[in-house]
């Protein structure tokens, strides 16, 4: 598709053709072999890509493409990917001098290795050590203290639970006459539901 526009461009050094869609339907089945039905769908992609312009003039679209601005676009796509090129280089010699750098002191040495062995032996140990202490935080000051908070808190609200269904009680004994007993086989309280002290 690109070709019926530069070749045009090529033939006529003077003056630059510019395409209605109608004109470019014609002539792409024609001298290109693409089929009339995807002649709008491939332009409006090149249009999307940037490599065709267009622009509606009144009731109608015009298409063009210069072969100088495919060129320009390769060369700042080039220069830009050469730019990029250049600063990965750049990043990479600073890795490559990092890893060098971090290397100094770090050789295999016979103290290196005891020194190597010698944390893994205190990483252990502190594993255990964590362990132990896990073992008895039952009887941690401040998870005793976090337990009688919740412990708390649970009771308070068992207590307003028990308000709540003593209220309910009394205000259907009040409505409907019932007695207590039935109402407490009825819902399946307890007989001896009382507030937790």
């Amino acid at each position: 598709m690109m070709e019926i526009f530069f070749e045009t461009c090529l033939l006529c050094f003077a003056q630059k053709d510019v395409f209605q869609l109608k004109d470019i339907e014609k002539i792409a089945p024609k001298e290109k072999g693409i089929t009339s039905m995807s002649v709008k769908e491939i332009l409006q992609s090149l249009v999307d890509d940037g490599m065709v312009d267009t622009d509606r003039i009144g009731t109608s679209n015009y298409f063009w493409a210069f072969p100088s601005k495919a060129l320009h676009a390769r060369k700042r796509k080039l220069e830009e990917l050469e730019s990029q090129f250049a600063e990965s280089s750049q990043k990479k010699e600073v890795l490559q001098k990092s890893i060098e750098k971090s290397k100094i002191g770090r050789e295999d040495t016979a103290e290196r290795a005891a020194l190597i062995e010698e944390l893994a032996a205190l990483r252990q140990k502190k594993e255990q050590l964590k362990a132990e202490v896990d073992k008895y935080r039952e009887c941690d000051p401040d998870v005793i203290e976090e337990m009688r908070k919740t412990n708390k808190i649970a009771m308070e609200a068992a207590n307003r639970w028990t308000d709540n269904i003593f209220s309910i009680k009394s205000w259907a004994k009040r409505k409907f006459g019932f007695e207590e007993s039935r109402i407490d086989k009825s819902f399946g309280i307890p007989e001896d539901l009382d507030y937790v002290d």
